[in-house]
């Protein structure tokens, strides 16, 4: 018998319960105050005096060009960078005070989405997802068979929740970008994060694969109550995904507002904010340019298919 076939049933794998988020709801998830970083070398500061609070459970996406300072905020949120000046709180705890253990433990809550997904290509997407759990386990772990059952059980479930449970034994590498992009959720599942982090998910992937990745983004951080900052440059997906967006421009904060109520001249509007040089509004219009070409792309599939539809009716009417 193959080892697909040997699988445990799936379960669905419930929200994990703790204490802090049933003593410290009213507190924000992630607080920020007059955070400031400049790399060494650099000509310009990563971030400048850049202050933001994200409540619980809300979906907020960064909003910028390349370069100004989506990615770096990010890091700053699990502790992957340390600030050079102001304070990043999450879930409670300043992360710059944080060391080994404490840090690790916060790294644990909060799930982080890459843009280039960070599989390992000749390891199976199963092996991929178990991964997600190695900060609760001792000693390293070679193989799928040296995860305990219950593991490889939770893997298997969010597979199935991203759709890719067929897959589970199949080379990484052998996937396409958004099937990649799809393990990576689930990796990232696999710590039952309370907040989860977006860097540019879907910037190398099509505009079909993205929609669908975002909308399951979405669609989990619903069902699990999860507290989602994400960087994109795409104005669509932003507005159509986002509860609100924050805008960067240079490092920083150019714009705070819900997405709510916000019309397409509004969002162009928006982006006239976040640029400033030529070759930033060329990025923009070439941009926008592509956009209003795969609306008309899409509006002409449907048109063909209702078409279809049409004939098909008429097809089947009886003589």
């Amino acid at each position: 018998m193959g080892a697909a076939a040997s699988a445990a049933p799936i379960t669905p794998v419930p929200p994990p319960h703790r204490k802090s988020e049933m003593t410290t709801t009213d507190a924000p998830a992630v607080r920020i105050a007059d955070l400031r970083k400049t790399y060494p070398g650099a000509a310009a500061p990563a971030l400048t005096g850049v202050s933001l609070s994200v409540a619980r459970g809300e979906i907020v996406v960064l909003l910028g060009l390349s370069g100004s300072g989506k990615s770096t905020l990010l890091r700053h949120i699990d502790g992957l960078e340390t600030p050079d000046a102001g304070t990043v709180t999450s879930l409670g705890q300043t992360v710059a005070e944080l060391r080994g253990r404490a840090l690790r433990e916060l790294r644990g809550r909060i799930g982080f989405i890459f843009q280039q997904f960070e599989l390992v290509g000749p390891l199976t997407v199963l092996e991929n997802v178990l991964t997600g759990s190695l900060s609760t386990l001792r000693g390293p772990r070679l193989g799928i068979w040296m995860y305990p059952a219950a593991l490889r059980r939770k893997a298997l479930a969010h597979l199935d929740r991203v759709g890719l449970l067929e897959r589970a034994y199949q080379r990484a590498d052998t996937l396409s970008g958004g099937q990649q992009q799809r393990v990576a959720i689930a990796r990232a599942l696999m710590q039952d994060p309370e907040i989860l982090l977006a860097d540019e998910p879907v910037a190398s992937l099509d505009p079909e694969s993205s929609g669908q990745v975002m909308g399951l983004i979405r669609e989990i951080a619903a069902e699990r109550g999860l507290t989602v900052v994400c960087s994109l440059h795409q104005v669509d997906l932003a507005l159509g995904w986002g509860d609100r967006i924050v805008g960067l421009r240079a490092g920083e904060v150019v714009l705070d507002t819900t997405t709510d109520g916000l019309s397409k001249d509004q969002v162009m509007e928006i982006y006239g904010r976040v640029a400033v040089t030529t070759s930033e509004l060329t990025a923009i219009e070439e941009e926008l340019a592509e956009a209003r070409e795969q609306v008309r792309a899409a509006e002409r599939r449907r048109a063909v298919g209702a078409e279809r539809l049409a004939q098909d009716a008429v097809n089947e009417e009886p003589a």
